[in-house]
């Protein structure tokens, strides 16, 4: 293990994942060489992550699956045992261990927070390491690459104030999905501040080679935003509804309206035209790609709506039956 930079010395990090194993080798080693505390949350993996955790000397957490799983749950759980075993910690790394920290994000991620104490949570620029390997791992990059300054939320790999992560009560165990906007929903609501830096942050490895592994995470998107505003529906903000409602638009709405009324009234079928109008207006709003990236793009944002639909009724099915949420995977 490398020298500690002074800077890092107030500094922990938390890895979660599950059967990641030689992506877990690469985030564990980029973590390490520049953090001492470092906790790996491991929520059943049937591989040799546990090995690979072991052998980087990294603390294993072995999260109880006797209650369900969630993300959510187990960066709490390696929040609580980073912060029983550094007391002093002002700053934890979040990261999935599906990521690598890249050089001198802690750096600069540390110094802005130490300069900045109104902010609670600071993030960079995540990035998917292959690209051009599917279609569905650029549609990742492309979401990844969020605007620059104070923002409303941030990803999976952040660095939060330890501070405000307490104040904010840590991350809702319960949600499936979606459970960063909502941590920075609360935060915000304690007046702390959450800020995108300009600079490069993880690599992130998507693998997303099917259609149908694309088609559940944004089946998981949908489910968040559904229960996100569920929980939050009181407030003035209106946490996610317009994402709920736009989905259910496009989704659901539409092609309930259209295939009801036009089976008895023809020109009602017309109003599938809204589809390729919404297609082409996506596809002129995306200036900054060739056109056809622009098409795939709007393409599958626009199919996207089907699956986020998919997801608030799914959310919307199992309020009604009484049943609690289950993680939607797509790995």
């Amino acid at each position: 293990m490398t020298d500690l930079l002074p800077v890092h010395i107030g500094t922990g990090a938390v890895i979660i994942g599950r059967n990641e194993g030689e992506r877990l080798r690469a985030c564990l080693k980029s973590v390490t060489r520049e953090l001492k505390h470092v906790v790996y949350v491991d929520s059943g993996s049937t591989d040799n992550s546990i090995d690979i955790a072991i052998e980087a000397e990294v603390e294993v957490i072995h999260l109880d699956l006797s209650i369900p799983f969630t993300a959510a749950r187990a960066r709490n759980r390696g929040f609580s045992r980073l912060n029983e075993a550094m007391p002093d910690v002002e700053f934890v790394q979040f990261i999935d261990a599906d990521c690598e920290l890249l050089p001198d994000w802690l750096t600069t991620a540390v110094a802005f927070l130490k300069h900045n104490d109104g902010v609670g949570v600071v993030c960079g620029r995540r990035r998917e390491r292959y690209p051009e390997a599917t279609l569905y791992n650029w549609l990742c990059d492309i979401e990844w690459n969020t605007p620059i300054g104070e923002a409303k939320a941030c990803g999976g790999d952040a660095l939060i104030r330890k501070t405000a992560f307490i104040e904010s009560g840590g991350f809702r165990d319960g949600l499936i999905a979606g459970e960063e906007p909502e941590l920075c929903l609360r935060l915000r609501r304690k007046r702390w501040r959450i800020w995108r830096l300009d600079h490069e942050m993880t690599l992130h490895d998507a693998r997303i080679t099917h259609f149908s592994q694309w088609w559940r995470r944004s089946m998981r998107a949908g489910h968040a935003f559904a229960e996100g505003a569920w929980i939050h529906a009181a407030s003035d903000e209106r946490h996610w509804a317009r994402e709920t409602l736009r989905a259910t638009i496009w989704g659901m709405g539409i092609p309930v309206f259209g295939l009801t009324l036009g089976f008895a009234e023809p020109r009602f079928f017309l109003i599938f035209l809204l589809y390729p109008a919404q297609l082409i207006r996506l596809m002129i709003r995306d200036k900054q790609m060739s056109m056809r990236q622009r098409f795939w793009h709007a393409f599958f944002l626009l199919l996207g709506k089907f699956a986020e639909a998919a997801g608030i009724l799914k959310f919307i099915l199992g309020r009604l039956l009484g049943k609690s949420s289950r993680i939607i995977e797509y790995k």
